[in-house]
């Protein structure tokens, strides 16, 4: 049962921002509200305030900025599926989002809210390590922005301070040449494994630079740079040859906790068995083809 709130409706983020350093840790932003409003119903959070900011003018836009691909934080998942410009651009990004929770989550359910509550299940943050992504962060004393790996410090704990609202992310595009994949397994509604791969390919079909980021698992999404370092420089063919060290490097890399989704032994194992099938993906997209094999329970973006 919901406590009861006052809702405030803002016209400007910049006032919305003066309603936070108002109120402090007694408000927080709301948008799509997925899950803000269940941790309220729960008693978990306690807020006499929420500041409404799903309705600010620019927060729900996506566009191309300087190169940069920028996604407002009010923008929803089914917004950012369906962007003509996201699925012609960053079509792994719009594939993802695709596959969050259900279509009713997705409709409300926005980006901001979803890397600012830092779920360590979010596939969009684990996906979006593999953009550089950036955060653009507003408060009454101004913006401020932070690389998404110093963003997430762990699970439902960001950076954030409780007067700045998040803004907006922004993605650079790989390089030309880039192939790569999302592969997320899980049984129960939240994923308990999603990997990320990114091969960018140079002169000689040699792997010139590799992205390898591991979410769902461990308190916070990360980059694997001890596999990254290991396959960059190797000819494509010779992917398969190392595939199962890599995953072997990232298995050893993560940090699990044991879990309804099983115990942290259990999760390493899957976290290298799906860094090779990650990358099994990304060097048959590679060549222009898409592998045939499917994975029990898997999702494969």
């Amino acid at each position: 049962m919901l406590r009861p709130f006052e809702l405030h409706r803002p016209e400007t983020l910049t006032d919305a921002a003066t309603l936070m350093a108002q109120y402090g840790s007694d408000a927080a932003p709301y948008a799509g509200g997925t899950e803000l409003l269940l941790l309220m119903k729960a008693g978990i959070a306690r807020l006499p305030h929420l500041v409404d900011v799903k309705r600010l003018p620019g927060t729900a836009t996506i566009e191309m900025r300087d190169g940069a691909l920028t996604i407002g934080a009010a923008a929803t998942h089914r917004a950012v599926e369906r962007s003509p410009l996201v699925r012609a651009r960053f079509p792994l990004v719009a594939g993802v989002a695709a596959h969050v929770a259900n279509v009713r989550v997705r409709n409300v359910g926005t980006v901001g809210g979803n890397l600012a509550f830092a779920d360590p299940h979010s596939d969009l943050a684990t996906l979006f390590l593999t953009f550089d992504a950036r955060l653009e962060l507003v408060s009454s004393a101004g913006t401020r922005e932070l690389p998404l790996d110093q963003f997430v410090l762990g699970p439902y704990e960001t950076a954030r301070q409780p007067e700045e609202l998040l803004a907006s992310v922004r993605l650079t595009p790989w390089p030309a040449r880039t192939s790569g994949c999302y592969v997320k397994f899980g049984v129960h509604e939240r994923p308990s494994l999603g990997i990320a791969v990114a091969l960018t390919l140079g002169a000689e079909e040699r792997v010139i630079a590799a992205r390898l980021c591991v979410g769902c698992v461990s308190p916070r999404p990360h980059r694997i740079r001890e596999a990254e370092l290991l396959l960059t420089g190797q000819p494509l063919a010779a992917i398969e040859a190392v595939a199962d060290e890599a995953g072997a490097l990232a298995g050893r890399a993560v940090d699990p906790i044991s879990d309804l989704h099983g115990s942290a032994e259990y999760k390493r194992h899957l976290v290298s068995v799906f860094t090779r099938r990650a990358l099994d993906v990304a060097v048959a997209r590679a060549h222009g083809r898409e592998p045939q094999r499917g994975y029990a329970h898997a999702v494969v973006v």
